[in-house]
């Protein structure tokens, strides 16, 4: 490349080692919290959280993110591509400060939907400035290593958390955002031009307001059922309220000429095939991850930066076989390649079905390492999938709205696996509690936690409940793990009905090479040439 010729910013690549940077502080605070769980339920170390209260803390940052941002990334077109980054960082890390010295749980569920808020202002912009500071023949390298940035923070997270949890208080791992927040904030304000869209899109006020309210109604009733039963008539009028204003976001959608969610586009069925399979993978995958951490941190009695480094064979499936995925969907089509990626995860979930509270250890991290290399080959023929539905200026909808759908299952299978998790264990641990003061009963049979603390005071009794407490927690494992499993084999079903088989013809045009530079990078391809 004739460097004469060059279109992009003088600064490009030190700008995208920043907007790294701002991106990995998004990423790595998800992955942070699957292994600060443990403390934060302890009433000692922690907040004393219950499960219900802990799948809150995880839900209510995925639903504000997912929630905003369409709208977010529309508003940083029109008021300032580095504003708004530098507005996100500062409540981004404002709020992991606050989060950090939550007094309750109630106000770390708060600070978290900040931090959701922060995180979702951060991500678009960072991918419109990339679309700016690079000439368009730099910008599938420049995008294929934003994207592989998510891949490092999921290998880092757990481990830099439990290093954190073994040597400092719990409110480290929010805290440990502040300093990488304020680098960050120096940095783009040193190196990062302004930018904007001189036609940017409308924002759907009302569309997030009703997309905001029926998840946040849906989830809560989810895990109120499975906190408190299933027959309370109060859980069902959340659930019902949930359903009903979701359907009203939709009709809404559908008639609103600049739409959060182009709910039209569904009416493809490879496009919807495609979006399936992302978000069912996600439900299934991130509900897993949930009770995982409380089996490998309670019922195994690993230590925080033990469970980080047996959750890394996931991360390290991920981080090998997802940059060759794009030649297996080159080689074999994208069909063949998402349907054994969901397989496999599927086959991991029905591995752990079989994993009780003796089980070698290695077995574990095997079943980690099969369902990190099913999940890296699924995003990328599902995203080539999406890319061959649009046009090419409609490229940012197709990612948007895959993020956003992950998000949203993301924060649906946790709820929905955490209420099978909590009464199943509920209905198994039950006759261990016989004799108990009403009040150590109630705790005792909230989660496995809580069976823990009670056992801690209980003196020779104690070992008999953690006994019991730990089976009741195994049996309750092996059905969330069943339901998860049924999930992703029906996300199988759907992709090897509506997903394209093998391609008939080589990339012709720049764009579609692009898009295999990403992919081949570990990438997400329909992000080359998003417009907002």
């Amino acid at each position: 490349m004739d460097p004469q010729t060059n279109t992009g910013h003088p600064r490009r690549w030190a700008i995208l080692g920043v907007l790294v940077i701002s991106l990995l502080v998004v990423v790595l605070d998800n992955t942070i919290l699957n292994v600060a769980i443990r403390v934060l339920a302890d009433p000692d170390e922690g907040l004393g959280a219950t499960q219900a209260q802990l799948e809150w803390a995880v839900n209510s940052y995925t639903l504000v993110f997912a929630a905003l941002l369409f709208s977010f990334g529309i508003l940083g077109d029109r008021w300032g591509r580095k504003r708004f980054l530098m507005v996100g960082l500062a409540i981004f890390g404002l709020s992991s400060l606050a989060s950090a010295y939550a007094q309750n749980p109630e106000q770390l569920i708060a600070m978290r939907a900040l931090m959701g808020l922060g995180g979702a202002a951060i991500m678009p912009v960072t991918l419109s400035i990339i679309s700016v500071v690079f000439d368009p023949r730099e910008r599938a390298k420049a995008i294929g290593l934003w994207s592989g940035s998510v891949g490092l923070a999921v290998a880092i997270g757990p481990i830099l958390g439990g290093f954190l949890l073994e040597h400092f208080w719990w409110g480290s791992v929010f805290l440990i955002n502040v300093p990488i927040v304020v680098l960050g904030m120096v940095l783009i304000a040193v190196l990062v031009p302004e930018s904007r869209n001189p036609h940017p899109g409308r924002i759907d006020l009302l569309g997030v307001l009703l997309s905001v309210v029926g998840l946040t109604s849906l989830v809560y009733g989810i895990i109120d059922g499975g906190e408190n039963g299933f027959d309370q008539p109060a859980v069902w009028a959340f659930i019902v309220a949930g359903v009903a204003v979701l359907a009203g976001f939709i009709a809404w959608e559908r008639k609103y000429e600049f739409p959060s969610l182009d709910v039209k586009l569904f009416r493809n069925g490879q496009f919807s095939a495609s979006i399936a399979s992302i978000g069912l993978t996600f439900f299934a995958s991130m509900g897993t991850f949930f009770f995982m951490a409380f089996y490998l941190q309670l019922v195994r009695g690993y230590t925080p930066l033990q469970t980080g480094l047996l959750l890394l064979p996931f991360a390290v499936a991920q981080l090998a076989f997802a940059p060759r995925s794009a030649a297996m969907v080159h080689r074999f089509g994208g069909k063949a390649v998402s349907v054994t990626g969901l397989v496999l995860v599927g086959l991991s979930l029905i591995g752990f079905m079989t994993v009780g509270v003796d089980t070698p250890i290695w077995v574990v991290a095997a079943l980690f390492f099969v369902q990190g290399t099913g999940m890296a080959n699924i995003m990328p023929p599902a995203m080539e999938a999406i890319m061959s539905t649009l046009p090419r200026e409609r490229a940012g909808v197709g990612s948007a709205i895959s993020n956003t759908i992950r998000q949203v299952a993301a924060a649906l299978g946790i709820a929905v696996l955490g209420s099978v998790l909590a009464a199943v264990y509920r209905s198994q641990v039950g006759d261990a509690l016989t004799g108990l003061p009403d009040a150590a009963r109630e705790a005792a049979s909230e989660s496995i936690a809580g069976a823990y603390a009670v056992a801690a005071q209980a003196g020779p009794q104690g070992g008999a409940l953690v006994t019991a407490a730990n089976s009741a927690f195994v049996n309750a494992m092996h059905a969330s793990a069943l339901g998860a499993a049924v999930i992703v084999l029906i996300g199988a079903l759907v992709s090897l009905t509506w997903l394209p088989g093998r391609p008939t013809h080589a990339p012709e045009t720049a764009v579609e090479r692009a898009r295999e530079e990403v992919a081949e990078a570990g990438g997400d391809p329909a992000l080359v040439d998003a417009d907002r």
